[in-house]
């Protein structure tokens, strides 16, 4: 079973899934928010998924910014689509600074590092190894 994770945007979300043991996060793709519900259903037929996580959007306040009416949103459409998949949600500050961080020390170029789906799939691997490692933290 894998879990997978959502860096939700207005426009665009990446995504990001763990390996079957649950070990490891890896980058899966960014796409147009549009046609998210619908690839997740494609990708749950194919793979098994235990769960999904969601970066929550907070600000340095501790307060949800402007996008979580959208992703609150989303998460009943998730729920409705997948009722047997649980849906966890990770603070996601920072994951964005840090993923374009990750990117420049991987030495991709420039024109490359222009094309914000990297960021997203990078936030969103971000955010599923920050969930990874809170969840080991936790006794069984």
């Amino acid at each position: 079973m894998r879990i997978l994770a959502i860096d939700y945007g207005k426009k665009r979300c990446g995504l990001a899934v763990t390996d079957p043991l649950k070990l490891i996060a890896t980058h899966l793709e960014a796409l147009p928010t549009i046609e998210l519900l619908i690839y997740l259903k494609t990708y749950c037929q194919k793979e098994i998924v235990e769960g999904f996580v969601l970066g929550k959007p907070l600000t340095l306040k501790n307060n949800l910014n402007e996008i979580a009416k959208e992703i609150d949103a989303f998460k009943l459409q998730l729920k409705e689509a997948f009722p047997d998949k649980y849906i966890a949600e990770i603070d996601e500050r920072f994951t964005s600074k840090m993923a374009f961080r990750s990117i420049i020390d991987s030495g991709v170029r420039k024109k490359k590092r222009q094309d914000k789906s990297q960021i997203d799939i990078v936030s969103a691997v971000i955010i599923l190894q920050n969930y990874l490692e809170l969840k080991s933290n936790f006794p069984k």
